[in-house]
């Protein structure tokens, strides 16, 4: 008895410990097919697609669930990850868009077009905890600090980011960039923001403390989304008309490297060592893999239609 005992032992804990030992997934929203393709981060292939909803765009993930925009339905989604199932639908308002998670996982962020506000919900239950309207006119993303005490939320129709004091309920500040600003993603230490403003064909860097903006970067034509290294050494963007990626030195502000990828890349994210970068191709139907080291693309995955970005846990 005994020592069926301790193989039972042995074996859950083998379990265990694959399961800690398995790779991050990358999650795609594609907005035509209304589905999620699910990638599989150490052999890039795609796993499966969970079909969900009318028109999914934003995404964030702690693991366990998957939190999405329905644009159409204007509404978010919960999906459980392990079964692909929905969990349950919030009405947000018309036109969600990007969606942010909080670092303790307990916020969720969702900007909201039409209504020109930022939906701050309870997470998991995406119970409504606050809107907050915002100046920029379309709001598209609104992104965290990695401290959770702001959000910078970026509008289509604005020259500027809005700051929004989370504890607060309220926008306290904005900072002027750029037409048309987009991507938004903050250093690991929250010291500084960097926002790509698609009209201007710059990445703007923010000082968090001074809410002053410290360089402007240039970048391609139409540069949309913005991803940080977790070293905090290296900003991405992507640029949407030249089909390209550049990596841009935090210290320096210099841009150190550019890679071409499918058609008009959008939103991207980081494996969490930092060495993959996935790039959505909204127009290609398709995911870039960048290794970071050599800054070369090592694979293309076909995804659904209109990828719109990616997460990854």
């Amino acid at each position: 008895m005994r020592s069926s005992h301790l193989l039972f032992s042995s074996c859950l804990l083998a379990f265990s410990n694959a399961l800690l030992a398995a790779p991050p997934l990358a999650y795609v929203p594609n907005e035509k097919t209304a589905s999620i393709s699910v990638i599989d981060t150490q052999t890039d292939r795609k796993l499966n697609d969970i079909v969900v909803g009318q028109r999914p765009r934003g995404g964030a993930t702690d693991g366990k669930r998957l939190y999405l925009t329905d644009a159409k339905a204007g509404k978010l989604l919960v999906v459980e990850v392990a079964s692909g199932k929905l969990l349950r639908s919030v009405t947000l308002g018309d036109s969600p868009e990007g969606i942010s998670l909080s670092a303790n996982g307990k916020l969720i962020a969702v900007a909201v077009e039409d209504d020109n506000s930022v939906v701050l919900l309870s997470a998991p239950e995406g119970r409504e905890l606050a809107r907050i309207k915002v100046q920029g006119r379309n709001p598209e993303h609104a992104v965290f600090s990695p401290d959770g005490r702001w959000l910078y939320v970026s509008a289509e129709e604005a020259e500027q980011v809005d700051v929004v004091d989370v504890a607060a309920r309220k926008q306290v500040a904005s900072v002027e960039v750029g037409k048309r600003p987009r991507g938004i993603g903050f250093l690991p230490d929250g010291s500084r923001a960097y926002v790509a403003c698609e009209l201007a064909g710059k990445v703007y860097a923010i000082d968090v403390a001074s809410r002053k903006v410290v360089a402007e970067i240039a970048a391609g034509q139409y540069p949309n989304g913005i991803a940080v290294d977790p070293a905090g050494q290296r900003v991405y963007v992507s640029n949407g008309r030249d089909a390209s990626v550049m990596a841009i030195d935090t210290a320096s502000h210099a841009v150190v490297a550019s890679v071409e990828v499918g058609k008009r890349p959008w939103n991207m994210a980081l494996t969490p060592d930092g060495a993959k970068l996935y790039v959505a191709n909204g127009r290609s139907n398709s995911v870039s893999v960048i290794d970071t080291a050599s800054f070369k693309v090592q694979g293309t995955i076909e995804v659904g239609e209109l990828p719109w970005g990616v997460s990854i846990r």
